[in-house]
């Protein structure tokens, strides 16, 4: 146990997920969670796209000016294999993350029609909290995920500090940065398919400008975790993700080394005092800012495709009668 006065226990799990398998991840996260709690932690980070898969290596049949029938099964089987939010898969994590005591972050493929999301659900003792979409999917991710929206920026107040999380190279965008620092985020999550040496100098540099701690955690990947018939690897243990996962402390210090050995769960005791030793000489939002030079302006409307106005039917105002009043029963 810590002796550190004012610590969180929290651990980051670098694994690979099921790939394309929903129902074999959700087992497999249970025992890490089991795993990890059983060691202390009380928060628990996966890696980006963890249910059901980061698919590192598949062109989805596309090229510019054509898409194939193998593409679009692919990405059939893709869509099969995520995750509706709400949905069955958010109350089983949930229902883990109340059953440990523990607070989960985990990314995930979200599906809302027919569109996926690069998504990140929040969960706590007490259950679902919320999610962040990814705002910009990097290179090709741009062909199977749709973007987010200012609507899921959200960091939340829990009995651990303040929890959010920003996907992979949403790390390179500085504005999204000073959106996370304004909320006052304290355990900024940066799950994420990100192997190269240049990662580990964001992520140290990301604890310094935020004064904050960073969990940074990747899948650890060999092809033999494909299944077979998308292997995009003749061999079968070609490693395709090696890792290197991390915790930052906010004056950029590893408490936990990038890791790139296999998979494994990587722990430390954060002592939540140092954040506010680290503000005295430099608060990026506060004595450290210069509003009267510099300012940001967030949207964090939602923003639908489709919006309805002007004089409504008589079944959409039935409907719009019923919902408000389950809302006044809840």
């Amino acid at each position: 146990m810590s002796k550190i006065k004012n610590s969180v226990c929290a651990a980051v799990v670098q694994a690979s997920s099921v790939l394309f398998d929903r129902e074999g991840t959700l087992k497999k996260i249970a025992q890490l969670t089991a795993d990890a709690a059983s060691k202390g932690a009380r928060l628990i980070v996966f890696p980006e796209a963890f249910i059901s898969a980061y698919p590192r290596g598949m062109d989805f049949g596309a090229v510019v000016g054509a898409r194939s029938d193998e593409g679009r099964e692919d990405f059939l089987r893709y869509w099969q294999s995520s995750v509706d939010v709400p949905g069955p898969e958010v109350d089983t994590l949930a229902a883990l993350a109340q059953g440990h005591n523990v607070h989960l972050v985990i990314g995930v493929i979200e599906r809302d029609g027919g569109t996926l999301y690069c998504t990140v659900l929040f969960f706590s003792p007490e259950g679902y909290l919320g999610k962040h979409r990814k705002l910009m999917p990097t290179g090709s991710e741009r062909l199977v995920w749709g973007y987010g929206d200012g609507a899921t920026l959200p960091v939340f107040e829990t009995s651990l500090g303040r929890l959010g999380s920003v996907i992979c190279w949403e790390n390179y965008m500085p504005l999204m940065r000073m959106a996370m620092y304004n909320k006052g985020i304290q355990l900024y999550c940066a799950p994420t398919a990100d192997t190269r040496d240049t990662w580990f100098a964001t992520m140290r540099h990301i604890a310094v400008e935020g004064r904050c701690f960073v969990l940074s955690c990747n899948q650890f990947v060999r092809a033999k975790d494909y299944p077979d018939d998308l292997c995009p690897s003749h061999n079968p243990e070609d490693i395709l993700s090696r890792g290197g996962s991390c915790i930052v402390d906010p004056f950029g210090n590893f408490l936990v080394e990038p890791y790139f050995e296999g998979e494994s769960i990587l722990i430390a005791d954060l002592d939540m005092d140092e954040i506010v030793r680290g503000k005295y000489d430099f608060d990026v939002v506060g004595h450290y800012a210069r509003p009267d030079v510099f300012q940001l302006v967030v949207n964090e409307q939602d923003t639908p495709a489709v919006v309805v106005t002007g004089a409504e039917s008589s079944e959409g105002a039935n409907n719009k009668s019923e919902t408000a009043e389950k809302g006044t029963r809840c």
